[in-house]
């Protein structure tokens, strides 16, 4: 098994697995083999790791893009300052920006309130032959309205019970619809970027404390902070109940940024290559006419 193989099965849920994320370590830098590297020596590694999966990724999408048979769907959950904004713009980094959309899920709008909670998630998704990238997603839905479910009242259920049964039927609905989603092409990835309460609170400092950062902070995440241990709990549940064969969860330390970039961009690639994807092959009707149009190239070449 590769060092990269190994890394992944660490932070791998297994489907019908706990995910305890109790035992999981947010400040982990990869395991036994990196025990007795220096901090500075783990970085410089994991940004190797870094811009080879960057440049692997930029080649798969390449022929995802050109393939035009499959999506993927990347799934980036977290607690508040876990670093998802900074995953994105680093592990992307070297992607063609055409083949990849970003979507931030927020408040819902009044007309999304109007529907299923599936039905903005749907009308986001990844055509094929691109990367779609959901910052927070349909998890919400079974995350913070955990945490919270009077913010349940918005969306004018039918009447019933709002107890476990209803967490319980949202999880069936996830997975049947990640389900689907495989059947038809749209490969689906999750991280959970998890980072511990400590780092979060480091990080909400610094945004107070850099010039620039301020604006990223926002006073409402520190009330939400006090309810640190409830939302970890209903992540807990739902990575439990949603981490299938088809779409699997990867619960990535993130007190280090360097760490949670090296291991998204190491799953990313890896998934990508696991598709095998070739380039389109040119039939005999266009390959003849792309010989003829060679020809007439070649022969501007030497008039000049």
């Amino acid at each position: 098994m590769s060092t990269r193989e190994r890394l992944l099965a660490q932070v791998l849920v297994d489907p019908g697995g706990a995910a305890d994320l109790a035992r999981r370590d947010p400040g982990s830098t990869g395991g036994e083999e990196f025990a007795d590297l220096a901090q500075e020596e783990l970085q410089e590694h994991a940004k190797d790791v870094i811009a080879r999966s960057v440049a692997e990724l930029a080649e798969a999408q390449e022929l995802l893009w050109a393939s035009d048979r499959y999506a993927l769907l990347v799934v980036l959950q977290a607690m508040d300052a876990a670093g998802k904004d900074s995953v994105i713009k680093h592990v992307m980094s070297g992607v063609n920006p055409q083949g990849v959309q970003v979507v931030s899920f927020k408040q819902p709008s009044a007309e999304e309130l109007d529907h299923d909670f599936l039905w903005r998630i749907s009308n986001s998704l990844p055509e094929r032959g691109r990367i779609g990238i959901f910052n927070r997603s349909h998890y919400e839905e079974v995350v913070a309205l955990k945490v919270h479910p009077e913010w349940l009242e918005a969306q004018r259920l039918p009447p019933g019970e709002r107890g476990d049964a209803l967490w319980q039927e949202r999880y069936e609905d996830i997975n049947a619809f990640e389900r689907h989603l495989e059947r038809n092409g749209t490969k689906v990835v999750k991280f959970f970027l998890h980072v511990s309460k400590e780092t979060q609170r480091e990080r909400f400092l610094a945004r107070l404390d850099k010039p620039g950062k301020e604006w990223k902070f926002n006073a409402a995440d520190v009330a939400e902070r006090a309810r640190f241990d409830d939302y970890i709990g209903a992540f807990e549940d739902a990575i439990t109940a949603t981490s299938t064969p088809w779409a699997p969860w990867y619960v990535i330390p993130a007190d280090h940024w360097w760490v949670a970039q090296a291991m998204v961009a190491s799953v990313l690639a890896a998934k990508l290559k696991s598709l095998d994807l070739s380039w389109p092959e040119v039939s005999a009707a266009d390959h003849a006419a792309n010989l003829k149009a060679r020809e007439v190239l070649e022969a501007e070449q030497s008039k000049n």
